[in-house]
């Protein structure tokens, strides 16, 4: 009988298979039209998204490894899924990005990975990579790397020491619902403990003057194990205050074939609009967690923004915009934090009083209209009746 000869992917296969399976991680809050639509924005493994302050980004987006030693039933690497799995050695993932870079295809890494055989091996691979990167390539450029749960504290330092952003995936808003998604990882120690090692060496490197991490980020599954949107914002409001979270992000269910999950109904990716858009009122708009409209099941509102709900609840008395404190502005739906500073800048200059002013301004007119004036005045807008 013939041996079976196994023969390693190259190059290119290697990141067909862990470039397409890395577009699974959320990188951005989803627009609305591209939440209604479906439209992604991934393009192989290079990946759109968004800045900051405005326009895009090119991240190669990676999995140093699709192996895991963890069964996740909702996870596209999970061990429990047949499919065939590849690992980039540091150096062959280091060059292939320093190729793309040289080639002007991309302007960052966004580096996660599966688990195996365990959290510290997993992460010296991805640290290896990323060292090569900053001190042999001498490369200055962004990268976002995903920390491993369990993974050692001298590690964490590592990786917060080298990259621009680090992450980990909370998944679920608490133990008993990460039980449901990952029955092997404990929440509070390897989940939300890492993160708070993150987050105080972050804070010590930059009260020292040393350079860190400028960000830390999560994400949440949406939809796989009965959570509330009540639980999963408690938890994010949570994060802001203890960890100082710059951003959650929210990945909406969808079953993969042949995992345990695979006959449980995808979520509404609405959903993870509402719940990105609440986490946006907690964290820019000075909203408390207890301010949010959760019905009696601890759900969001899907046919109206939270921001606009709120507002037909508790926005009786018009505000003058003429008048109005930044945080007053900050509750009139249509209006964020750029439109609400450029009405500032604007009515130092001239009174306001008129709505195409406003749109000229950024202000989403129709949602504000119902609760504003301008120099006195109301719009002639119809409120909602239910």
């Amino acid at each position: 009988m013939d041996a079976l000869i196994k023969v390693e992917p190259d190059i290119q296969q290697k990141l067909a298979i862990l470039g397409a399976e890395a577009a699974e991680e959320q990188t951005d809050a989803p627009a609305t039209q591209s939440i209604q639509r479906g439209i992604r924005h991934e393009t192989g493994f290079i990946y759109g998204a968004q800045k900051t302050g405005g326009g895009t980004a090119r991240l190669f987006k990676v999995l140093q490894t699709n192996a895991c030693r963890f069964s996740c039933p909702y996870c596209f690497t999970s061990c429990a899924i047949k499919r065939q799995r590849t690992t980039f050695k540091p150096d062959e993932l280091a060059t292939t990005f320093i190729s793309l870079s040289q080639q002007r295809r991309v302007d960052g890494l966004f580096l996660s990975s599966g688990i195996v055989p365990d959290a510290d091996t997993t992460m010296e691979k991805m640290l290896g990579t990323v060292e090569r990167l900053r001190l042999k390539e001498g490369y200055a450029g962004y990268i976002h790397l995903k920390l491993i749960p369990g993974a050692s504290r001298d590690l964490i330092a590592r990786a917060v020491e080298l990259a621009d952003r680090v992450s980990l995936n909370l998944e679920a808003p608490s133990q008993a619902r990460l039980s449901e998604l990952a029955p092997d990882k404990e929440f509070a120690g390897d989940m939300w403990g890492r993160m708070a090692w993150a987050a105080e060496l972050i804070r010590r490197a930059r009260a020292e003057g040393r350079p860190a991490a400028r960000s830390l980020t999560t994400q949440f599954v949406v939809g796989a194990a009965g959570e509330s949107d009540c639980e999963l914002l408690e938890t994010v409001q949570r994060a802001h205050r203890e960890l100082g979270l710059w951003r959650a992000y929210f990945s909406a269910f969808k079953p993969i074939d042949r995992s345990p999950f695979s006959d449980q109904p995808a979520e509404d990716p609405a959903r993870a609009l509402r719940l990105y858009q609440s986490d946006f009122m907690l964290r820019d708009y000075g909203f408390r967690y207890d301010e949010l409209p959760f019905d009696a099941d601890g759900l969001l509102p899907r046919d109206r923004t939270p921001k606009q709900v709120w507002a037909e609840r508790n926005l009786h008395d018009p505000v003058e915009l003429n008048r109005a404190s930044r945080s007053a502005l900050l509750r009139v739906p249509g209006i964020g934090p750029k439109s609400a500073d450029k009405i500032i800048a604007a009515r130092r200059e001239a009174r306001l009083r008129d709505m195409s002013q406003l749109k000229a301004l950024g202000v989403t007119t129709s949602w504000a209209a119902p609760y504003v004036l301008l120099d006195g005045r109301a719009s002639a807008v119809q409120l909602r009746l239910w």
